[in-house]
């Protein structure tokens, strides 16, 4: 074995001094591009004659097509790249692959050198452009050197080749950075200013707008810059094709970046908006957009205005917008302010109809009895349905003159519907609101007892309640007194109400404090008692025998105390 490799390299060295003392090899090397002749196919190699000694095999995978067809043929001249003189048996080894690539390289390195285009597909989207083959070179195209439409998908723009011009190439690092912005492009660029007007063609549209080509460049013409007015897509101001006159809004020349302007090239509906639409005037207008907060109305081209959700209707706040107005709708509305500088219109939809707060207002008086239907009851009262769709709020101190206000509102529980009977004690327009009552339905016990027992009166009760710190008194039907414990006895010190009264026991007191905020009454036996005696006195001065007896008593009581 050791002897056959020293015969083969043996054979090796003896053919390449051979190759090289015959003058074949001059000038050639490995990589030099050499003609061919095609001398045989076989099934997985073609054999070519370069006239050196021996022929060259390469496989024959690469001379067939994208399709798997074989492109040559036997007698066929072909070029192909030297890749060494002797492969250890003896045979050169050839590649047509090599060969067609430092053409490509080649044809490459002369574009470049002489600004010219070449030809190529966009044949993939990456981060921040596009990949482009040109004769199979894989090229980095940035996005912002793709003057075609930026929204057209990928694979319409792989499906035809497009002219390139090559910006950088470093064949040593397989580097091509190309652009599809053209010279002329540039120049166009320069001339352009901004505020001046240009012709344009729509190349195509967007979600965002369209993009217009200017003399061979392209711009865009965002969809707010299309119309005063709103616009749900940009196709219903534009159309691919169309030409229009456009203003230069920017010009970018660093970012190669176009914007442009239609709707600028009309007057701007909102100058002088205040003098034809002053506050208070009532017009028509087209429901354009519903919001959660309200609905834009559109008086003009142009020009929106904002029905707020508070203004919409008179008695229906909590309702959604949707559900009082629908879209193309015809309003009519009432100015309620306008802001130029923020280009900001208030309109009503309400005002344009009656007041029924205003109605009902003219209709009642205060004290008028009235009746409503239960609508809802919430911690703080009760809400009645009235005429025009307005409610007025019972409120939980106005349901019940001695009731207490969880018992008054549970009293109403499960009565959703029925109707009541109440009293109007107060209408507030500016905040839209009615006070109702229905406790004053009836008279007020504690105001018709008062109006009969002044203060300083002298009354009896009977004992409703007996603790320590006192004594409650049943004064008249609803109408409750109280006696503090200090207050119950003149003879003598007391510290606890319960060891000389019980319930059931009749008491006879002073009225000595009323308190009408709160609605309750103190009284005093000792004051009482205090005040019989000093009439008593008085009484006696004047010589009265029967009060001389009833001194007689009260000394006693002394004495014995």
């Amino acid at each position: 074995m050791r002897g056959l490799r020293g015969d083969v390299s043996n054979m090796s060295e003896s053919f390449a001094e051979l190759f090289e003392s015959s003058g074949l090899a001059d000038g050639l090397r490995p990589g030099s591009i050499v003609s061919g002749r095609v001398e045989r196919i076989g099934d997985d190699m073609v054999m070519v004659d370069v006239r050196l000694k021996s022929e060259g095999r390469i496989p024959i995978e690469q001379f067939q097509d994208e399709r798997g067809e074989l492109e040559v043929a036997v007698g066929d001249e072909v070029e192909v790249a030297l890749d060494s003189i002797e492969n250890g048996h003896g045979q050169i080894r050839l590649s047509r692959e090599k060969a067609k690539w430092q053409r490509v390289w080649g044809r490459l390195e002369e574009a470049y050198r002489e600004s010219a285009n070449v030809r190529g597909h966009i044949v993939d989207r990456v981060k921040g452009g596009f990949i482009v083959s040109i004769e199979g070179v894989r090229a980095f195209l940035p996005a912002s050197l793709l003057d075609i439409a930026h929204s057209r998908e990928l694979s319409e723009l792989g499906a035809q080749e497009w002219d390139f011009r090559i910006i950088k190439l470093e064949r040593r690092h397989n580097n091509v950075v190309v652009s599809r912005r053209t010279t002329e492009a540039r120049s166009v660029m320069e001339t352009l200013k901004e505020g001046e007007v240009v012709k344009g063609v729509v190349k195509n549209l967007t979600d965002y707008g369209a993009f217009l080509d200017i003399g061979g460049i392209d711009g865009l013409l965002h969809v707010t810059d299309m119309s005063w007015k709103r616009l749900r897509n940009p196709s219903d101001a534009v159309a691919v094709g169309d030409e229009y006159d456009v203003k230069l809004l920017k010009v970018d020349r660093e970012r190669n970046r176009i914007s442009l302007g239609l709707k600028q090239m009309r007057e701007d509906p909102w100058s002088n908006l205040v003098k034809r639409y002053p506050q208070g005037k009532r017009l028509r207008g087209k429901v354009t957009n519903i919001v959660d907060y309200g609905c834009f109305v559109e008086l003009e081209e142009g020009v929106e205005g904002l029905v707020h959700i508070s203004e919409m209707d008179w008695t229906r706040k909590s309702a959604h917008p949707g559900k009082l107005v629908h879209m193309d709708q015809e309003v009519e509305v009432e100015v309620l302010g306008i802001s130029e500088e923020k280009r900001r219109i208030s309109l009503g939809m309400k005002q344009c109809r009656p007041n029924p707060w205003q109605e009902f207002n003219n209709k009642y008086k205060k004290g008028d009895r009235l009746q409503g239907k239960l609508r809802a009851i919430t911690d703080f009262g009760i809400f009645l349905g009235l005429d025009g769709g307005l409610a007025g709020l019972v409120h939980v101190s106005d349901l019940s003159w001695t009731g207490r206000n969880e018992e008054c509102l549970q009293a109403y529980n499960n009565r959703h519907g029925e109707n009541f009977d109440a009293v109007l004690l107060a209408v507030d327009l500016e905040r839209e609101r009615i006070s109702l009552g229905i406790k004053q339905l009836e008279p007020d016990p504690f105001a018709a007892y008062i109006a009969e027992h002044s203060k300083g009166s002298v009354v009896s009760g009977e004992v409703k309640t007996v603790e320590e710190s006192g004594v409650e008194l049943a004064l008249a039907p609803d109408v409750t007194g109280q006696v503090k414990v200090a207050d119950l006895s003149l003879d003598e010190e007391v510290r606890d109400a319960r060891k000389i009264a019980k319930v059931g026991d009749t008491l006879t007191a002073k009225l000595t404090h009323i308190d009408r905020k709160r609605r309750t009454l103190q009284l005093s036996v000792r004051e009482q008692k205090s005040d019989e005696e000093k009439a008593a006195v008085r009484e006696y001065s004047a010589g009265n025998p029967r009060i001389v007896a009833k001194l007689g008593e009260l000394f006693k009581r002394q004495l014995k105390k």
